[in-house]
């Protein structure tokens, strides 16, 4: 059974359960949602990094998870933390907020409203000292919310991943700490 972590005015966070790959496969793995993310994935790699994200909950508490909308009971996306665990990065085990939203639902504020909840179970619950955020220079939506969740950039951790394509090869990346977030909650 899923915990739900957090609730929104419109959105459900809970845990990934194994059986999620599926429906995560039909809903977000889509050539526009996927664009800046690697492309499509192939099922065995959704089940994989759920695996890793299950195993990372029970470790330490934390995960990516589900988005749920309220009105519909359909999964529009997944948001949460997890390690930065890519071998290029130069802040490898630093906590790291992400997320996605599935194509029909984009431009209703679901990511903001998903990630500040992620940022407030981060800087609560988990006890992160500070939270980083990674994009493409590219993913101008990613890096403008960012900025709006008052997010700085750190050019000194930026690096090239020849992994994605030339026009998201140079990953960027933002960082919050927790006395900068609880400040500017209302």
């Amino acid at each position: 059974m899923a915990d739900i972590v957090a609730e929104t005015e419109r959105l459900v966070l809970r845990t990934i359960e194994p059986d999620d790959a599926v429906e995560q496969d039909r809903l977000l793995n889509t050539p526009a949602v996927m664009a800046r993310l690697g492309g499509v994935k192939e099922l065995h790699e959704i089940e994989a990094k759920h695996a890793k994200s299950m195993a990372l909950y029970a470790q330490e508490g934390f995960s990516f998870l589900f988005m749920i909308e309220k009105a519909s009971g359909e999964m529009v996306g997944h948001c949460g933390l997890k390690r930065v665990d890519n071998p290029l990065a130069r802040n490898p085990g630093d906590h790291e907020v992400g997320w996605l939203v599935r194509e029909d639902r984009w431009r209703r504020g679901y990511a903001e409203e998903a990630v500040r909840a992620a940022l407030d179970w981060g800087f609560g619950r988990v006890d992160a000292p500070f939270i980083v955020a990674l994009t493409s220079q590219t993913n101008v939506p990613s890096w403008k919310l960012m900025e709006k969740l008052g997010m700085r950039r750190r050019v000194d951790l930026d690096f090239d991943d020849p992994a994605y394509p030339p026009e998201d090869r140079t990953t960027i990346l933002y960082s919050i700490d927790a006395e900068t977030w609880h400040r500017s909650r209302p």
